[in-house]
């Protein structure tokens, strides 16, 4: 065991809940070196609600809130309000956030509340047996889409820049220093910062989507259909895009509003 894992990793827990060749691992690390980089282990509390991605937390060696089905987000505002000294660092998935969790990340990107999310995208419910997700692109064959998914996906980082979001990117698995960098500047970020990882399964996702189990296969794949974001610069057809999409220091942060309206009434926060 390295020593970063010997600092942040709960051995007695090992080993993970996560399939072989899954990238919750990869995330995982790099949350780990995020928060090395900043030196605030000790500042951290994590959440996260119900799916594959919500467990990569609970192994870590932080104050971690493993919460109910979509409600992650709806904890974290509570736990930031209470405390917000507290760096808060969100684990979900594509169906745990944009779907039955949707309506609160709605309004936690409007608020624009000092909050980190990390969304790992494998585009299929993974956990519970392989139903298509809010993210499963379309005419994939899924348990809940035996004849190919006619939805359009959603795309999560288009739906929080919208609504206010000050800190948004999307990487993949293929991707771990560029991911390690945004979630160190997420945390560091004061604001609503959303990140996405494009993130390979090779069960579920391999058998649905892709129609291939090899996990590196997949990563690849999911790689090569991706393309560097720049401002001004044409996007490619057909294809992803990654990087940092939003990082704006000017936006006014939900808590902060709070504060300077307790200010105006005289009221002194306890």
């Amino acid at each position: 065991m390295n020593k970063l894992y010997e600092k942040y990793i709960k051995k007695e827990s090992l080993p993970t809940l996560f399939c072989p060749g899954c990238g919750n691992g990869i995330i995982q690390i790099a949350a780990m070196e995020a928060m090395e980089k900043l030196g605030i282990k000790d500042e951290v509390a994590c959440v996260s609600g119900i799916g594959c991605s919500s467990w990569i937390p609970c192994y870590y060696k932080l104050d971690v809130m493993h919460t109910m089905h979509g409600r992650a987000l709806a904890f974290a505002e509570g736990l930031k309000l209470a405390q917000p000294d507290k760096k808060i660092v969100i684990f979900t998935g594509d169906g745990d956030s944009l779907a039955i969790g949707g309506n609160h990340l709605v309004h936690a990107a409007a608020r624009n509340i000092d909050l980190t999310v990390v969304l790992v995208n494998n585009y299929i419910y993974g956990m519970t047996g392989g139903q298509k997700s809010p993210a499963t692109p379309k005419g994939s064959v899924t348990k809940t889409s035996p004849f190919g998914s006619i939805d359009e996906p959603i795309n999560g980082c288009k739906l929080v820049m919208a609504l206010g979001a000050s800190y948004v990117a999307r990487w993949t698995t293929a991707h771990p220093v560029q991911l390690a960098k945004s979630i160190a500047d997420g945390i560091d970020h004061k604001g609503f910062s959303f990140i996405e990882v494009l993130s390979q399964c090779p069960v579920q996702a391999g058998k649905s989507v892709f129609g291939e189990k090899d996990a590196a296969t997949i990563m690849q794949r999911i790689k090569d259909n991706t393309y560097m974001h720049k401002d001004g610069k044409t996007p490619e057809k057909g294809k992803i895009p990654i990087g940092v999409f939003r990082h704006d220091e000017t936006a006014e942060e939900y808590i902060e509003k709070i504060e300077a309206k307790l200010k105006e009434q005289g009221i002194e926060r306890g």
